[in-house]
């Protein structure tokens, strides 16, 4: 009967200590601050977002535990003063190693349809799986990273609570960092009032005080950039996001040996030197410029469209003036073009306390 007794408390006490770090599961929904001028945002099934999701993702978005020397987390290279870009060209990984790469702005992912420079990825989740095993960049297994993780007992209760799962893998730590990038949204600019103006939409008292101090070199910088006749911008930056989802060949080289971009992920030479189609928003702070990051400013940038333009066999039709090098901007036009180029900064996005590490 003693020997019966022992048993059956340690049975207990076993069983009480496996479950010592789990806690009760209880979700809240987390509706996302979407702008009134955008899009619905499409969420999707398998990853519905909560509170506790955003949060735990917000954690793993900075955790330098995905990489194999620790030193090196998502936000490394995606920082938020840079509107979640990087100010070099390349961004550093493992061992001091470079990629040949910008670290694109990660802004309004949530209405992306395609990941990366190339768009080899299509959701924001399978994204997310990259950067840890690339070898020039975080460098770790899944199983070393999820291994790191399993060994805090809180990660284990918040994978637990938001996914239902004690033995989470690497599907649920994009997910859950998917959660958090789909709240970076970016939509309380200069130019989100201008275009809520310019398209007869109802301005806050917040927006009509901004209404109020737009200057008149503003507004003809977005003449500058509208018109078809001048900037010839809004093929590819346009709408409320900035931004249309497409890959274009924007005359920067006439070969693409080094970086075939597009015809990486397809196959087909008609892709040769394409790339994603960056939004405009924040741009001023995400310097360097291009895939390549070649461009450190907004006046080279400018610059290239104006007289640089490259033609090659593949350059995008909406090139159309390609063929005399570009625009043909004046010096008051392009200054104009840059003033309005600013009117896409959100102050509010680079310093919302909810985008921060949560261990500062």
């Amino acid at each position: 009967m003693k020997k019966f007794s022992f048993i059956l408390i340690l049975v207990l006490i076993l069983a009480t200590s496996c479950r010592k770090d789990m806690v009760e599961r209880s979700i809240t929904p987390y509706t996302p601050d979407v702008p009134s001028h955008f899009p619905a945002m499409p969420i999707p099934a398998e990853n519905p977002m909560s509170v506790e999701g955003v949060e735990l993702g917000r954690q793993l978005f900075y955790e330098e535990k995905l990489s194999r020397d620790n030193t090196i987390a998502c936000a490394s290279c995606h920082k938020q003063e840079y509107a979640f870009s990087d100010n070099n060209q390349f961004s550093q990984g493992i061992d001091g190693q470079f990629g040949n790469r910008n670290s694109m702005a990660m802004i309004n992912l949530a209405w992306q349809e395609d990941f990366f420079w190339d768009g080899r990825d299509e959701t924001l989740e399978e994204q997310i799986i990259e950067p840890v095993i690339a070898s020039h960049e975080m460098d770790q297994s899944w199983a070393q990273t999820i291994q790191k993780l399993k060994a805090e007992v809180e990660y284990r209760n918040q994978f637990f609570t938001v996914f239902g799962v004690e033995d989470f893998d690497s599907t649920h730590v994009a997910k859950a960092i998917a959660q958090f990038l789909r709240t970076l949204i970016s939509g309380k600019s200069k130019y989100d009032v201008m275009y809520k103006y310019q398209n007869s939409l109802p301005l806050t008292a917040e927006e009509q005080e901004i209404y109020n101090n737009i200057t008149v070199q503003e507004w003809a910088g977005m003449d500058v950039f509208f018109s078809l006749s001048a900037g010839d911008c809004l093929h590819c930056h346009d709408g409320a996001l900035a931004q249309v989802n497409m890959f274009a060949n924007n005359g920067l080289d006439a070969s693409f040996e080094d970086d075939p971009g597009r015809m990486l992920v397809t196959g087909n030479p008609n892709d040769a030197g394409k790339f994603k189609v960056p939004t405009l928003r924040n741009i001023e702070l995400t310097a360097p410029y291009m895939h390549d990051g070649r461009f450190s400013d907004l006046g080279e940038v400018v610059n290239h469209y104006s007289t640089g333009l490259v033609e090659s066999s593949t350059i995008d039709p909406l090139m159309e003036f390609a063929h005399q090098g570009g625009v043909q901007l004046d010096a008051q036009e392009r200054q104009l073009l840059i003033t309005f180029l600013k009117t896409f900064t959100d102050q509010q996005f680079i310093n919302n306390p909810d985008f921060q590490d949560p261990n500062k």
